[in-house]
């Protein structure tokens, strides 16, 4: 009975997210984005996250010029779809509306090459990767196993060696990747004005000072304080009610 019941809960909540995400578009064909954003955030209430609904969050808070939040859910539909074409573009349109210009310092080495190549690929995409690379060397080795031509299985034995590396590599970038995402921490400043001090507390003398839309990275948590990086290496301390995570 508890099953049934879990089933039918699941079910209707399922239809009523459906139904909250047309609403939504139809809304915002019509051009009333306010509305529109409620029904998208019905959608989200209702624990049915997805890359289509921030994505149609950010397009509406963007048409209202809403900044930040444009920005912010932009960010959101990439956790889901990071290279989606359409939400970066859009994402670069937003960021315009930006009031801070930050530059961001390139890396160089070999953790650069080792960022850009990991950063191919999604890690739960590396994983499959590296399960259809499993795959084929289990059919490699079945006719490795019952080939009778002496050149077959000098193929098969050499495409065995070669799967292997490969698995290998899917499996340790899938890792780096996970790890990566896992530690960074993006936020976005929803303040206007965001003061961004040299220590964790109020009377300390600020160090630069954010408007609202700019990406920043969490580094460290102090009581309601967090330490954040810009992508030219700046950092300082900043209130906590003047962001939001991304994830």
């Amino acid at each position: 009975m508890n099953k049934l019941v879990f089933i039918f809960l699941f079910i209707t909540q399922i239809f009523l997210a459906q139904n909250g995400f047309e609403k939504g578009n139809a809304l915002y064909q019509k051009g009333e984005y306010e509305a529109a954003i409620s029904a998208y955030e019905s959608v989200l209430n209702g624990k049915q996250q997805s890359a289509e609904v921030y994505f149609n969050l950010g397009n509406c808070y963007y048409k209202l010029n809403k900044v930040a939040p444009a920005i912010y859910n932009y960010e959101k539909a990439l956790v889901f779809h990071p290279n989606d074409s359409e939400i970066i573009n859009n994402l670069k349109f937003a960021q315009k509306m930006t009031i801070d210009e930050i530059k961001e310092v390139p890396k160089v080495g070999f953790a650069k090459l080792l960022r850009d190549f990991t950063a191919i690929f999604h890690y739960d995409s590396w994983a499959w990767i590296a399960v259809s690379l499993s795959t084929l060397f289990l059919l490699f080795f079945v006719g490795y196993y019952f080939s009778q031509i002496t050149l077959s299985k000098r193929i098969f034995f050499i495409g065995m060696f070669v799967l292997v590396f490969l698995i290998l590599i899917s499996v340790l970038a899938a890792i780096f990747e996970k790890d990566h995402d896992v530690n960074e921490r993006p936020a976005i400043i929803f303040a206007e004005v965001a003061e961004v001090k040299g220590e964790p507390k109020a009377s300390s003398s600020d160090v630069f000072v954010l408007h609202e839309g700019t990406k920043v990275y969490i580094k460290e948590t102090l009581d309601n304080w967090r330490k954040v990086e810009l992508t030219d290496g700046s950092e300082g301390w900043m209130e906590n009610s003047a962001l939001k995570e991304v994830k």
